[in-house]
């Protein structure tokens, strides 16, 4: 993809041939022309979501009417995975489609819905496609997340901590899980050692969207971590609490200066 284009206009009649050619051979009676044609009517005048849920919303109408049957003939295109921490928007911008159709019609399959996610986020990201579950039914999604947290890929892991996210950028605003911060908490503390980088960014991140709910509680929470862990993670505390310092709250200040002196 080009750097000099805007992303949106991926999303148009070359993406919609390119996903064509992807499922005719799992899905022989796919009606191409009647796809292609009813994307490239449609996404002109929009911007990029509205693109995304276009086509979305096509495959909806010319794959198999059962969901579950539709599902397996998009999880047999999704190609090889990622296997840099880099690229979700670049080289898997294509799969974004497929991840909406998830978000949108899966709802009512639950448990199929998220062996889904598992596998688009090891190629694109489900971090937007999970939002709707949680809202949903969080109790059932946190079911996943122990085995999710300890997954050997760091995409899988990453998605944990984003797609929870309170502030997720582009994304309806979530409350804390089941409005407590201490199930964030939770979370967070099993992925503060995580080896990823791209995974510790998220976690800082998640922390300083926390910090906007309730800064109080987060430094509380932060401080008994500090206090009760020997090996800390300076860069993550110092990122996570990043809105704090720059509006020069004593205590993230305190504590920043703590790890990073290893008191």
């Amino acid at each position: 993809m080009s750097e000099y284009i805007a992303l949106k206009y991926y999303f148009d009649k070359e993406l919609a041939l390119r996903l064509s050619d992807l499922i005719q051979p799992q899905y022989p009676s796919f009606s191409k022309c009647n796809f292609v044609d009813t994307v490239r009517a449609e996404v002109d005048d929009k911007e990029l979501k509205a693109r995304v849920e276009v086509i979305a919303d096509a495959l909806k109408k010319y794959l198999p009417e059962d969901y579950e049957e539709a599902l397996t003939i998009l999880l047999n295109i999704l190609g090889p995975e990622n296997k840099t921490e880099e690229g979700m928007f670049t080289k898997g911008y294509f799969l974004m489609p497929v991840a909406f159709f998830v978000e949108k019609y899966g709802l009512d399959h639950f448990d199929s819905s998220f062996q889904a996610m598992y596998e688009i986020t090891k190629r694109h990201t489900a971090e937007y496609a999970i939002r709707p579950y949680l809202m949903m039914d969080v109790d059932h999604c946190m079911n996943y997340f122990p085995y999710w947290i300890k997954d050997s890929n760091s995409h899988v892991r990453r998605l944990v901590s984003e797609g929870t996210r309170p502030r997720l950028p582009w994304a309806k605003k979530m409350n804390p899980l089941k409005n407590d911060l201490q199930n964030n908490f939770y979370l967070l503390e099993q992925l503060m050692y995580d080896s990823s980088r791209y995974v510790q960014k998220s976690v800082a991140n998640h922390i300083n969207d926390l910090t906007k709910e309730d800064p109080e509680e987060v430094l509380k929470w932060m401080q008994q971590y500090i206090s009760n862990n020997e090996k800390i993670n300076s860069g993550i505390i110092k990122n996570g609490l990043r809105t704090l310092i720059k509006s020069e709250d004593e205590h993230a200040m305190e504590l920043v200066h703590q790890v990073e002196q290893g008191v």
